[in-house]
């Protein structure tokens, strides 16, 4: 019988919402007698509550002092703090010898992120969980199976009765402001990865924002591009549902059309013009944890220097470029 390997030891910076989520993905992992590709070396957050509500949730989880210590302990970073903390913490890793795991996107300032892109090269990976969504997969297999035929346009529509969503409220003060939060970095970021790992390379943006309220996020979106060569429309809007969260990815050919409505449920057109899900569909809440377990093995391979299926950094470039580039008309 073959040794086990031995889990990767990852550090975690930030407590926040991603911090615990990744904590609870782990911690159902851990079975006994099977072990799991990763362990919880450290980690920190700079807010000593935020600190207690995770170290409560998980007790057994070493609480580090500092962001330092994280990377001392560890072999693979998880960056889960607000953006315009990635970069510092992401460079110091690296830094170290460190591999990196982390949220987007690469740093707020976009010519920073560009030049981190370049320097960083395939020593991380960003936090984009559709690489190892259950329901992209399917999607995946009904297109590699004929459901589509020759992709003729993809439409990506997202809704928001509120911005921030009711869960995010604590992270408001970064989330609802214009440098750093917003809808359209926060969410639609993962519809566009999703498109540039389906279809191609992004060209030809043209796209218009709304701010309505100084000093706050965008209320409304709307982008015309092609991923692959493939014409995208983007429309997104708060305010204009009852619904908290509502998100349709939709691909279209000459042969029929399959798409992710609401992060996790892969469907494909009937006759009727009506769609249909698929059987192992499963809700969002089932298949978030199964994409970051699926994602932790990712990074357990990305730690070794082994191919992994994660988001990269030039792919995470690439979307944020587009968010930017959307968000500055």
């Amino acid at each position: 019988m073959e040794p086990r390997e031995q889990p990767v030891a990852l550090g975690i910076i930030g407590a926040g919402v991603m911090g615990r989520r990744m904590l609870d993905a782990i911690q159902a992992l851990t079975v006994p007698g099977q072990g799991a590709p990763v362990r919880v070396a450290a980690l920190w957050d700079p807010d000593p509550a935020a600190l207690e509500r995770a170290g409560a949730a998980h007790p057994r989880v070493p609480r580090a002092a500092d962001a330092a210590f994280v990377v001392s302990s560890s072999e693979c970073v998880y960056v889960a703090s607000p953006p315009a903390s990635h970069i510092g913490h992401a460079r110091m890793a690296l830094a170290a010898g460190r591999s990196v795991f982390c949220e987007k996107p690469l740093a707020v300032d976009l010519a920073e992120a560009r030049a981190f892109a370049v320097e960083a090269g395939t020593a991380g990976a960003v936090n984009f969980p559709f690489a190892s969504s259950p329901g992209v997969a399917t999607l995946q297999r009904s297109i590699a199976e004929g459901a589509v035929g020759t992709p003729r346009r993809l439409a990506i529509e997202v809704g928001f009765a509120a911005w921030p969503r009711p869960w995010q409220v604590d992270a408001a003060a970064w989330l609802d402001a214009r440098a750093e939060g917003g809808f359209t970095r926060e969410v639609v970021s993962h519809f566009l990865f999703l498109a540039r790992r389906l279809l191609g390379p992004f060209d030809e943006l043209r796209g218009a924002a709304r701010f309505p309220e100084a000093g706050r996020s965008e209320r409304a979106v709307d982008a015309r591009f092609r991923a692959g060569g493939v014409p995208v429309t983007l429309t997104g809007r708060v305010g204009e549902t009852a619904k908290d969260d509502h998100n349709t990815w939709t691909l279209e050919g000459d042969a029929g059309a399959v798409r992710l409505r609401d992060w996790s449920v892969p469907e494909r057109r009937r006759a009727d013009g009506t769609f249909e899900p698929a059987p192992n569909a499963m809700p969002n809440e089932r298949a978030r944890i199964v994409a970051l377990q699926r994602q932790l093995d990712g990074v357990a391979r990305m730690a070794r220097g082994e191919p992994h299926h994660l988001a990269t950094f030039p792919e995470a470039l690439d979307v944020q470029e587009v968010v930017e580039a959307i968000l500055a008309c």
